[in-house]
């Protein structure tokens, strides 16, 4: 018999449960006031209430009903026609008041024994801890509740207000089949929401911090992005052009389908231009193609583009310009992977690396980022061109500092030539993998065609 799962109205969300919480279970949500606890919960009852089987939510001490309903009336997912027939809301607090543990147990007992329900919400569970008679008393709350919430198969959430390094010792945590920790970790001068899944049994999951936001229309998690499929795929023939006629010939007629290319170079030197070229010399040919920047806003890139000459509305070209600031990368990935696939892109161009590595400041978590978003395009057959900006203009002693060039099937450097009358522009193809390529420096020149590449420089 296949077992079952409890959907949680968010499909990522589903994803990371490896297809939802097992049902029937005992499932706890854990995390501070403040972290989205009473939404999640919220989002689950009403994606899985019906009339015949409806979602019970039952608050007893933490917050007063009317309150949680008056905030839940913000939320786009909740329906107040819905409630009292899909969605009950009862408030067991004044029962706690006066019956204490004893009379909360016989009570929720007769409600689900008298209403078969598709999920039983208990928000909060962990004031419960705080009307027992002492640790003993409350600790065979948990395992009689649990127990009968077993034989009727009755599927439920219980929240509560704790941190991680609390639920070790907490029996509830023992009893639950799964735990789910909403946190607010410190990320510099900002904080990151995360999701973790603790404990999932008979099941798998995935590991590891997932982003979320809290929102009008729920919580919205972001799976935390990874690759550790290392199976073979296979990939087109036909070399795509860079752009630039010259480029091609230097790095072996194009770049590879679904590799990808790294550009390096101080400010000024043209990295931007190479990322649009690439971009409009794709659209050109019928390639469509997704140029992603933080480095610049849509008005600067469109002065520019049209300082070109080229076609700034051409079906093939699209343009995201995000800020770097407050943003999670996972989602950033995850937004711009709907664009992907709305246009039918095989080009992208991420302007610039350092950017979105500000955006994470883990750089062993950054580095694990860029190696799943490239094998994904990879396997896509994306070919994606990534933009990082060095601090050195005339001589470079090292590359990435973000451990991305070995990454890279090709990188092009490049740098400003000093001499006694003038300033000029260098490239060089460093590397470039299953292909020739022609290692020598190359004058060029940014003119208003684009990048227009000179004779090769004599290296002494």
């Amino acid at each position: 018999m296949p077992e079952r799962r409890l959907a949680s109205g968010q499909a990522r969300l589903d994803a990371i449960l490896d297809g939802g919480l097992i049902n029937p279970s005992v499932a706890l949500i854990a995390g501070l006031p403040g972290s989205g606890k009473t939404v999640l919960a919220q989002q689950y009852a009403f994606a899985n209430g019906t009339e015949r089987l409806p979602a019970i939510y039952l608050s007893t001490v933490a917050e007063p009903l009317s309150k949680i309903l008056y905030f839940g009336e913000a939320l786009s997912f909740f329906d107040p026609g819905r409630v009292g027939r899909e969605v009950l809301f009862e408030d067991l607090s004044g029962e706690l008041d006066d019956n204490g543990l004893t009379g909360m147990l016989h009570r929720i007992t007769a409600r689900v024994e008298r209403q078969p329900c598709s999920l039983l919400v208990i928000d909060s569970f962990r004031a419960l801890r705080y009307r027992g008679v002492g640790e003993r008393d409350f600790e065979g709350f948990v395992h009689q509740l649990a127990g009968h919430l077993a034989a009727t198969g009755t599927m439920a959430l219980w929240l509560g207000e704790y941190r991680r390094d609390e639920l070790e010792g907490c029996p509830e945590f023992a009893v639950a089949d799964a735990a789910v920790l909403l946190a607010t970790e410190d990320s510099g001068q900002r904080d990151n929401r995360a999701l973790r899944v603790l404990k999932l049994r008979g099941s798998g999951f995935r590991s590891g911090a997932h982003a979320y936001r809290i929102e009008s229309a729920g919580v919205r998690v972001f799976p935390r992005l990874s690759d550790i499929d290392a199976g073979s795929y296979e990939l087109g023939e036909s070399r795509a052009t860079s752009g630039i006629t010259a480029l091609d010939e230097l790095i072996g007629d194009g770049y590879w389908p679904g590799s990808a290319t790294l550009v390096i170079g101080p400010s000024g030197s043209g990295k931007t231009v190479m990322g649009l070229q690439f971009i409009y010399g794709g659209a050109n040919q019928g390639e469509p193609g997704v140029f992603a920047s933080m480095q610049e806003n849509r008005v600067q890139l469109e002065r520019m583009i049209n300082g070109f000459g080229w076609d700034i509305d051409s079906r093939g070209a699209v343009l995201r310009c995000d800020s770097p600031n407050d943003i999670y990368i996972d989602q950033w990935y995850y937004d711009l992977l709907e664009t992907i696939r709305a246009t039918g892109a095989h080009r992208l161009v991420i302007d610039s690396l350092g950017d979105l590595a500000a955006a994470c400041p883990d750089e062993k978590r950054f580095r694990e980022f860029v190696y799943a978003l490239l094998n994904h395009c990879s396997r896509a057959g994306i070919s994606v061109l990534l933009t990082y900006e060095s601090a050195e203009l005339y001589g470079h002693t090292r590359l990435s500092e973000r451990g991305v060039s070995h990454l890279s099937d090709n990188v092009i450097l490049l740098q400003y030539l000093r001499n006694e009358t003038h300033v000029g522009r260098a490239l060089t193809v460093l590397k470039t993998r299953a292909s020739r390529h022609v290692p020598q420096p190359h004058e060029f020149d940014i003119t208003h065609d684009g990048i227009d590449i000179k004779a090769p420089l004599k290296i002494i």
